[in-house]
């Protein structure tokens, strides 16, 4: 056998193993965003509605494709790691709007979250305001699903109204539905009507009423007193008095995170009454992300005097969206995320869909006295 040769042979293959081009490196994205390098953003006025009808729902792009531009290699090379901590407990989201934020003058995000950004600090999905799930009780908050022992908050300056046991009747009542609650009455106002923000199912209390606190002051911590199935917050705000009438959707009137909006619908039947407890779909273009969202049951849960809501879905990214109900896929609609407002849309079983935002108030509020207002 000629052992030189075979040598030879593999010496050959291994130089010609060398010789091969090195395939390119794969960078990793970005892995971590800075907060505090978020710049301030300005209002934003909506632009003019756009109407769609009868659209189906098949031809609907899943996705929306953007043309890729070679990275400059400046950034190829630049690498952003997280830094470490523990399992977190919640996604990371934008620093909220400023509040007060008012991009039109139908608009009051004039609250910020009452729990603090490290913890999961939006609703609970399938509970939101106007959802039905105790004993037909329309639920006149959302719920902040938070374990017990996080700080609570306050929202906005002012005095605190009521702590304690007994938010419903009004006096102590140790079976109270809201548990240990803390309720602040606000010095500022909205169109000349007192703000209220309730605050339920403290495992503490940290203030005594009569009390005046100032925005992010501690109230107390979240816990599971009164008629819960775990712990949380559960969060209302109420317009012109205490009372459990008088509540009105809180993704209205906190602030979203910056660079994300809020959508409020009104679906309706062929007769324009309230569709309840109706499913709509809620589909992002851009990342084919898909939420879902029941509209208001039958009760305590009321709409916002212009909007006319009888559904709100916060904390959607700004981009574009196709929403539609199920069963009704012969129908649906393209409709904007805008930064930092509220975008809208109608449905009427028969007529399909609009983005027309509601008509401006009669001559009697033609000239809307200044969206907050100073109450003694």
């Amino acid at each position: 056998m000629n052992y030189r040769f075979f040598a030879c042979l593999l010496v050959t293959l291994f130089a010609i193993a060398a010789c091969q081009p090195v395939p390119h490196a794969v960078v990793p994205a970005t892995l971590a965003l800075t907060p505090s390098s978020t710049p301030q953003p300005e209002p934003v006025i909506a632009s003019s509605p756009v109407v769609i009808v009868d659209q189906s729902i098949d031809s609907a792009p899943t996705h929306l494709e953007m043309p890729q531009e070679p990275a400059a290699l400046s950034d190829i090379l630049h690498f952003v790691f997280p830094t470490p901590v523990p399992e977190a407990v919640s996604g990371w989201r934008p620093p909220l709007y400023p509040v007060p934020w008012m991009p039109t003058p139908y608009d009051h995000f004039l609250f910020i979250r009452p729990i603090a950004p490290n913890e999961i600090n939006w609703p609970l999905a399938n509970y939101r305001y106007g959802g039905v799930f105790f004993r037909d009780v329309v639920h006149t908050g959302i719920d902040i699903p938070v374990k017990t022992g996080v700080a609570v908050h306050a929202a906005g300056p002012g005095r605190v109204n009521w702590t304690g046991y007994g938010l419903l009747s009004g006096q102590y009542n140790p079976d109270d539905p809201y548990g240990m609650a803390v309720v602040i009455r606000h010095n500022f106002g909205y169109q000349g009507q007192t703000l209220y923000t309730v605050y339920g199912h403290l495992s503490q209390i940290e203030v005594t009423r009569g009390q005046s606190v100032e925005t992010g002051d501690l109230l107390g911590y979240s816990g599971a007193t009164g008629n819960v199935t775990g712990p949380h917050l559960h969060f209302e705000v109420r317009i012109g008095q205490n009372s459990f009438s008088r509540s009105r959707n809180p993704e209205l009137w906190i602030a979203p995170p910056q660079g994300w909006g809020v959508l409020a619908g009104k679906i309706m039947n062929s007769f324009g009454d309230p569709l309840l407890r109706k499913e709509v779909l809620i589909r992002s273009v851009d990342s084919g992300q898909r939420w879902t969202v029941k509209s208001y049951g039958e009760g305590a849960a009321n709409s916002d005097p212009y909007y006319q809501e009888n559904l709100v879905i916060g904390d959607l990214p700004a981009g574009n969206y196709t929403i539609w109900l199920p069963g009704q896929t012969s129908q649906y609609v393209r409709l904007e995320i805008k930064a930092g407002q509220v975008s809208y849309f109608t449905y009427i079983d028969g007529s399909g869909f609009s983005t027309a935002l509601p008509p401006t108030p009669r001559a009697a509020f033609a000239t809307p006295p200044p969206p907050v207002t100073p109450t003694p």
